[in-house]
């Protein structure tokens, strides 16, 4: 059963109360941009207190530092003027629960939505699949403060990203809600 009906009925009563949100500027109000990952259990505009048109926010699993991440924080800062970032991971995050090994063969076993248990993700579907996954790089994670870290410093040495620009690193804990700093993330993420 689909939830299309749902979605565009609450989307009818979304535009009904639109008014001023038709005047947003496009350039974010706050000035920053969020990198974070796409887990239904995050809402970065309550985590972050935002209302829209304040930040950019950019979703990716894991929220790792992709290049079409940096793409995209590239462009926030370059065309919308942005002047700070944030990398925010999470703890449980699913992209702890499998290696790029694991979802390459879970692929080419199956196209199918693979089970999680108590041994990690197994396939339950019959085929066909694709080896088409060995041409990705998954960026799972094995250690969220290390994640987080490398990702800041990817970010950082980008050579289209200013140095003047800092990137701080977090981990929002997904039992109480707080964001959690990564020293060593706020460390590689200062602005030069």
């Amino acid at each position: 059963m689909s939830v299309l009906p749902e979605v565009l009925a609450a989307n009818d009563a979304y535009a009904e109360s639109f008014g001023e949100k038709s005047e947003l500027a496009l350039p974010p109000a706050r000035g920053f941009a969020i990198l974070t990952c796409m887990d239904a259990r995050l809402d970065p505009a309550k985590y972050a207190g935002l209302a829209e048109g304040d930040a950019h926010v950019i979703r990716n699993a894991g929220g790792r530092a992709s290049d079409d991440a940096i793409r995209s924080l590239v462009i926030s800062y370059k065309l919308l003027g942005t002047k700070e970032w944030f990398v925010i991971h999470h703890s449980d995050c699913g992209m702890e629960f499998f290696t790029d090994e694991v979802i390459r063969g879970l692929l080419a076993n199956s196209l199918e939505t693979a089970a999680l248990g108590e041994d990690g993700f197994h396939d339950v579907g019959t085929g066909p699949g694709s080896r088409e996954g060995d041409y990705i790089d998954w960026l799972t994670i094995a250690d969220q403060a290390v994640s987080v870290t490398e990702d800041v410093r990817r970010i950082k040495s980008h050579p289209l990203v200013p140095a003047g620009i800092p990137v701080h690193g977090y981990i929002y804990d997904v039992k109480t809600g707080r964001l959690v700093e990564v020293p060593t993330a706020t460390e590689a993420g200062r602005a030069a």
